[in-house]
């Protein structure tokens, strides 16, 4: 008999749902969450891992003053809390985008898994470091780049690069979810679109950006 988890990930998208998870799955409760529930918050202690079976999610820091860098979004099939296996706190949080549904496996079954089943654990460890990467890139570009080149970095980073023969379409995307992601204000983010617009770089819709041709290094 399927376990709940399996259910759910069978209904919602079944093609995205990789083998070696779904045996992770079956260790696993199933928990639904609405749109902008917190999923986990930085700092708490806890070392369950969570599968996403249904929707997306976004994982991000914030400060008392509201402010937010966004680190990524985690689809349906993949996974996250990974980070405090080791026991540590959590290292970031986690809000539902849309309405969600998670299989959270404790973090002693998942040690059990990944020794009855050493290809997940060196998955899991390949997932580990391809995050560490992108974390890593992305304090190189905190710390290198203007937000200019931030901004053209993360919207040339989400398809690739345009041509006048090839435009990019970027959606949904706001604003907001620019400035969050390179660490600027959307005041700023907005007024950079807005000069690239002017200059036949890009076109703006609702929450879609066309990019139209490569995007000068510099402005």
């Amino acid at each position: 008999m399927s376990s709940p988890a399996e259910s759910d990930a069978a209904d919602s998208n079944s093609g995205t749902i990789a083998p070696l998870i779904r045996g992770l799955m079956q260790r696993g409760t199933l928990r639904s969450y609405a749109r902008n529930a917190i999923v986990i918050s930085e700092g708490d202690v806890g070392d369950s891992l969570f599968v996403l079976t249904r929707g997306s999610v976004k994982v991000f820091c914030s400060d008392a003053e509201g402010r937010e860098l966004t680190y990524g979004i985690i689809s349906t099939g993949d996974y996250f809390g990974e980070m405090s296996l080791d026991g540590g706190p959590r290292s970031a949080s986690v809000m539902a985008l849309e309405n969600c549904s998670c299989a959270v496996i404790p973090g002693a079954e998942v040690k059990k898994y990944m020794l009855e089943v050493p290809a997940f654990a060196l998955a899991l460890l390949t997932q580990v470091i391809h995050r560490a990467r992108t974390a890593t890139d992305a304090a190189r570009g905190m710390a290198l780049l203007d937000v200019y080149g931030r901004v053209v970095a993360f919207l040339e980073g989400v398809h690739g690069v345009a041509n006048p023969n090839e435009p990019v379409e970027i959606h949904p995307v706001t604003h907001q979810d620019i400035a969050n992601r390179v660490g600027a204000s959307r005041e700023m983010v907005s007024r950079l679109l807005k000069d690239l617009e002017k200059g036949g770089y890009v076109t703006l819709g609702v929450k879609r950006i066309t990019l139209l041709k490569k995007l000068p290094a510099h402005w």
